[in-house]
């Protein structure tokens, strides 16, 4: 068969030159201890994810991070928006320091959006009395109109549309705290049970036509930066699939040596200046390119 090759589109491509040092991203090594997720890390990939970061030769892609407090002292603490896994997979692997992008949360190019989970295969008829066995969660029935008005004012934790059209509004909790620990209960009922997908917007009808075993869509409000540092804060997880961080100018394919983060012999001032200069030489070799536009790709 003959191979047929195409030319490669043109894209707005900027040379490290051309590179406004805003755009760069701030990277970093920080202690493995330092950096709390917000949400629940996915403990069937936790060991796969080990042996993995364990076996390969570079880290590809650092988790995206921001200051909860001590900016630029050893007692520094950092946030988890984006890599929850890969961080604790590096914690679990022993790894001293971990190579993070810091961001600033209050950033305009930062910006927190909301997963809806289209549930396979988890018919009403079984979810609801799942549901009804959680302690403190009240389902009330309404219609699709006001379960969005109610979780727009924070009455209701989250909803469900049903493929009967069935609706349900999530109640309970009395505080932040209170109220994410339901939305864990609700979320492990049906993650037990099998698969879901996450999905943007509240459209059953959408979902179902990417996913066609899907039997209903549970809806989650849109947090605030402030809350998801609170739980982090207190050690309160959310459950993981639910936040969405959208970082302009993310690092990708750093592919920083996997035996750098092990490390134990060099300080964390040592790495950071190695880092430094690691930046520095790619750079200077023009194998840094930045994408004003958002950007497909398709060789992951």
């Amino acid at each position: 068969m003959r191979r047929v090759v195409y030319p490669a589109p043109a894209m707005n491509r900027s040379h490290p030159s051309d590179l406004p040092e805003t755009h760069l991203p701030d990277l970093r090594f920080v202690p493995t201890e330092s950096i709390l997720p917000h949400e629940q890390h996915d403990p069937q990939r936790l060991e796969p994810l080990v042996r993995k970061i364990r076996e390969e030769s570079a880290l590809k892609n650092p988790p995206v991070v921001t200051v909860l407090s001590g900016n630029g002292t050893p007692d520094a603490r950092y946030v988890v928006l984006d890599g929850a896994n890969r961080s604790t997979a590096a914690r679990a692997a022993g790894f001293p320091h971990m190579v993070v992008q810091v961001v600033q949360y209050d950033d305009r190019h930062v910006r927190l959006t909301t997963w809806n989970h289209a549930l396979s295969s988890y018919p009403h008829a079984e979810l609801e009395p799942a549901l009804g066995h959680i302690a403190g969660l009240r389902c009330a029935r309404t219609d699709r109109l006001h379960a969005r008005a109610m979780l727009a004012r924070r009455e209701a934790l989250a909803w469900i549309h049903f493929d009967d059209d069935a609706v349900l509004a999530l109640q309970g909790g009395t505080n932040l705290q209170e109220r994410n620990a339901l939305l864990n209960e609700v979320v492990d009922t049906y993650r037990v049970h099998g698969r879901f997908y996450r999905v943007e917007g509240d459209g059953l009808r959408q979902a179902r036509s990417r996913h066609s075993d899907v039997t209903a869509l549970a809806v989650f409000p849109h947090f605030e930066p402030a809350e998801i540092l609170e739980l982090a804060k207190s050690g309160d997880r959310l459950p993981a699939g639910i936040t969405r961080h959208l970082v302009r100018w993310r690092a990708l394919r750093i592919n920083v040596p996997i035996e750098r983060l092990a490390d134990t012999k060099h300080s964390l001032e040592s790495k950071n200046e190695w880092l430094a200069e690691w930046v520095r030489e790619r750079l200077a070799m023009r194998q840094v390119r930045y994408y004003e536009e958002p950007t497909v790709l398709f060789d992951e």
